[in-house]
């Protein structure tokens, strides 16, 4: 069922520096549906796979989805309708049956879109101004990455949920001059400009809301370690990242910070959300979990605890 959405607003954002727009009054859903959220994503990504297809999205795709994202969060569902639904997408409102914590949920209007296409989804927290965001950019790729970024969107208020919609892998390869093997992984949406996924990031970001983008590594890229930090190829997330593996290394997990040492070929400097981020000075938080973490639910229920404490701060808990 596709709710009706009654949104007096959501442009209230944090700033890096602490300084915060004047935020206007949480959203307001009307009639929405019941939902286990954590198995609705998770349902959504077990069907991404290597094999599945791709679409790259024209300027004007890129465009619309990012410019329905942005009419949602300052309140104007109308006309956030009107630009998702010239490119198929749609507005559902959800409330999840743990919590009862409202989203709204931006993703393609049919099933076979959303196969076809894989542009992904968006998630909105309606549970007051939105604030700071979480990228998963690689679900299945990275296994359970999603986990991740489930968690945090229902343990922080103010959340907006980036979750790509096909495998980094899948989709074929087209020629880049830039790539010394002269192709390159459309659907890698971390490395590629060209998707709604960086699209959406990039509004986000150019509203002041900090990111965190989540990972994945094999246990043997980094034997010693558990989670690699990083800020990207910027510095103004450098505080909140020495908080995230202070919180870290208290719940018992190996950390290594990429400001302090190299930390391998998982630091996160060529990210193209990280480089925007970089750009307009918001925090960007590039955090490689390893295998044992992901595969783990309380290990994973401590990494999501541990990056809580950087997203309540920017939420303005």
């Amino acid at each position: 069922m596709l709710a009706v959405l009654t949104l007096t607003g959501l442009a209230g954002c944090s700033s890096p520096s602490g300084s915060r727009p004047p935020a206007t009054a949480p959203a307001r859903v009307g009639t929405p549906s019941p939902v286990d959220l954590r198995q609705r994503i998770t349902d959504f990504t077990d069907r991404i796979t290597a094999s599945g297809r791709y679409q790259v999205p024209g300027e004007r795709d890129r465009r619309a989805v990012a410019d329905g994202v942005r009419a949602l969060l300052d309140g104007h569902r109308a006309r956030a309708e009107r630009a998702l639904t010239e490119v198929g997408y749609t507005v559902r409102a959800l409330v999840d049956r743990d919590g009862g914590q409202q989203v709204a949920e931006i993703a393609d209007a049919t099933a076979d879109g959303e196969a076809r296409r894989g542009w992904g989804r968006v998630y909105v927290d309606l549970r007051g101004p939105a604030r700071w965001q979480v990228q998963v950019p690689h679900p299945t790729a990275d296994l359970r990455s999603e986990q991740l970024g489930i968690g945090l969107l229902r343990g922080t208020p103010g959340g907006v949920l980036v979750l790509a919609g096909a495998h980094r892998a899948a989709g074929p390869g087209t020629p880049d001059p830039s790539d010394g093997t002269g192709t390159s992984d459309v659907a890698d949406v971390a490395h590629r400009r060209d998707s709604v996924f960086a699209a959406v990031s990039d509004a986000l970001a150019d509203r002041k809301l900090p990111a965190v983008q989540v990972h994945g590594f094999a246990d043997s890229s980094l034997p010693d370690q558990d989670v690699v930090v990083s800020t990207g190829k910027g510095d103004a997330g450098l505080r909140p990242a020495r908080r995230l593996a202070e919180a870290l290394r208290a719940r018992d997990l190996r950390v290594c910070e990429v400001w302090e040492r190299y930390c391998g070929r998982l630091e996160g400097r060529t990210n193209v959300e990280g480089d925007h981020a970089a750009a307009v000075g918001v925090p960007f938080l590039h955090v490689e979990h390893n295998r044992r973490v992901r595969m783990d639910d309380r290990l994973v229920a401590a990494a999501v605890e541990a990056l809580t404490e950087v997203t309540r701060r920017w939420g303005g808990a």
